[in-house]
């Protein structure tokens, strides 16, 4: 489990099972300054890469955290399909609010 702080807002999350979401893990504390994208996600480009194991998800859900490519770390706040591929990160326990707490713009968000 991790938390996830946004905007005085916090949510906790389950990582995945996997060695992404612990190499993930392993460098936190860390926040970030995310950036907006399609009205569904924040994104923010990491330094350096994790071991990605992408696959076609389908489905997105709000809170899945996701890893696109190696380096691209996604925070979703909205459910929608689609055919791109992901390495799944984890995912929050209770997203309710979480849209509202990412807002239209980048967001800072701190994970922990």
């Amino acid at each position: 489990m991790i938390s996830i702080e946004v905007n005085g807002r916090a949510f906790t999350a389950t990582l995945a099972d996997s060695d992404a979401a612990r190499a993930f893990a392993a460098r936190l504390p860390m926040t970030l300054s995310m950036r907006e994208l399609n009205g569904n996600e924040k994104y923010f480009y990491l330094s350096g890469t994790l071991p990605a194991a992408a696959q076609r998800v389908g489905q997105i859900h709000a809170g899945d955290l996701m890893l696109f490519g190696g380096d691209c770390v996604v925070l979703f706040y909205e459910s929608f399909s689609t055919t791109y591929v992901y390495t799944p990160l984890g995912r929050i326990n209770d997203p309710e609010g979480l849209a509202e707490a990412l807002g239209p713009d980048s967001a800072t968000v701190a994970f922990s």
